[in-house]
């Protein structure tokens, strides 16, 4: 009997895997190679990408709320969806990640990886759980430059309006390229003096924040510890440190919220960071199926039961 049960829990643990390995390549081909480039340059594109995005929430049980602004006579949106907590619903958890791409490249990794995970995560979410406090998913747009730590970038306009409403954020979440592994030695770098405290081989996600989101930083860690054995590295430093605000939870930042990235370190691993050669094919789908899978329980855990 203990042998059945134990059969069955591996099939449905494989079965899981492979369906969210499937899913997370489907949804990168579509972003990055379907639709393509996608910004302010690339706009119709852009507005393709968001369909898409809402076309998948909507399947998986939820209503998109937009919050959109305008710049130079179009308009761009935030595309924003909530699951309500049960105990604690004015607590929120976010999860975030931005789906335009900078001039130039198709942008899978960066960020159609982390779109991906973040539709994923929706929906494993939606499917199964009840969290205490609310969930809310929002995918960004305009993170790339020339918006890129402007004003006129997306999630700082979902900051800056959340402070003012006195939103009780207790964690944001940053999902930012995380879908490119390496197995050989030295395929990771680092800033100076980093590479003398960090491994060489780039096959581990991390979890970066600044030092007042230290806390949160040992939170995620320590959950994605305990439910996945895929690598993880974290840090939490100053902005001096090249990269550790180079994407949408330093907006949270700036109204004195707690936020990390979660990151496959981009241009420190990734040789087609910000070019033409960042495509779907580039990616390891399996060991991006493991770390959506772990920040399922760090989301869970974070969100409370």
């Amino acid at each position: 009997m203990f042998l059945v049960l134990l059969c069955s829990l591996v099939y449905g643990e494989t079965t899981l895997m492979n369906e969210l390995e499937k899913n997370l390549r489907v949804h990168v081909e579509k972003l990055a190679l379907d639709i393509g480039e996608r910004n302010f340059v690339k706009y119709e594109e852009l507005e393709k990408a968001a369909d898409y995005i809402m076309s998948k929430f909507s399947r998986y049980g939820y209503t998109s709320e937009l919050q959109k602004y305008q710049i130079e006579g179009r308009i761009y949106k935030n595309i924003i969806v909530s699951l309500k907590g049960t105990k604690e619903p004015d607590k929120i958890i976010i999860i975030g990640a931005h789906y335009d791409s900078v001039l130039g490249t198709p942008g899978a990794d960066d960020n159609a990886s982390a779109v991906a995970g973040l539709l994923e995560l929706a929906r494993l979410i939606n499917l199964k759980e009840k969290p205490a406090k609310t969930i809310k998913f929002i995918a960004f747009t305009n993170e790339e430059p020339p918006f890129f730590q402007t004003g006129q970038m997306g999630s700082l306009i979902y900051a800056k309006e959340a402070h003012r409403r006195k939103e009780k954020i207790e964690a944001m979440i940053c999902l930012e390229m995380i879908g490119y592994f390496r197995q050989e030695k030295n395929s990771q770098s680092y800033p100076f003096p980093l590479n003398f405290f960090y491994p060489d081989t780039g096959n581990f996600i991390a979890v970066v924040g600044n030092v007042a989101s230290k806390g949160l930083v040992n939170k995620v860690t320590s959950a994605f510890k305990k439910h996945s054995n895929f690598p993880v590295e974290s840090i939490s430093a100053f902005s001096i440190v090249p990269g550790i605000d180079f994407s949408d939870h330093a907006s949270f930042w700036k109204y004195g919220y707690k936020a990390v990235m979660i990151t496959d370190t981009a241009f420190y691993r990734n040789p087609n960071y910000h070019s033409p050669t960042d495509l779907p094919h580039t990616l390891n789908y399996q060991n991006l199926a493991e770390v959506v899978k772990g920040l399922y329980y760090v989301i869970l855990e974070l969100a409370g039961r």
